[in-house]
């Protein structure tokens, strides 16, 4: 017989409410970037029971790291919160698609699910320019939701895109 530790945890499938709620706590965290060079991404990572693991916002520029993604930070924080690099039954919401590296970073946590707000047509990589969370040759895929408060998220970086154009 398995045990807890030996098989991965199923979650429920939220609402299309409780996304957009998870939405809001990401757009927070990625509205907490406004007036540095970070684009304003936020990203969380829950529990199959929605508690909060992990937190991210992009740090790229602050920090002077290529990984300093929303997404891989929230990612680091939620694997030392419980001791394992294996996220299973763990949903990561973000404000913008995941990028290859952090669909990758994903996939490679076995993750069940990301939630996220705008589509990227430039470098999305969760269905936009690629759909690589649901390739039929990956190891592990992940379920997508894709357009959640997507508005609202698109406006913080066309916002921090036009500000940088005025410059």
């Amino acid at each position: 017989m398995a045990t807890g530790s030996e098989t991965s945890r199923k979650s429920a499938v939220p609402t299309p409410e409780t996304y957009a709620g998870w939405l809001g706590e990401a757009l927070e965290l990625a509205a907490s970037t406004v007036g540095s060079q970070d684009v304003p991404v936020g990203a969380l990572v829950l529990d199959a029971d929605s508690a909060v693991l992990g937190r991210g916002r992009n740090v790229r520029e602050e920090i002077g790291d290529p990984t300093g993604h929303a997404e891989v930070v929230a990612l680091r924080e939620a694997s030392r919160a419980i001791g394992s690099w294996r996220l299973e039954g763990c949903t990561l919401v973000v404000t913008l698609e995941p990028c290859v590296m952090c669909a990758g970073a994903a996939m490679a946590a076995r993750l069940e699910r990301i939630v996220f707000g705008a589509w990227d047509p430039k470098a999305g990589a969760c269905g936009s320019v690629w759909d690589l969370t649901r390739d039929p040759l990956a190891t592990h895929n992940v379920d997508v939701v894709g357009g959640v408060r997507a508005e609202e998220s698109a406006a913080l970086l066309v916002d921090f895109f036009e500000g940088r154009r005025l410059r």
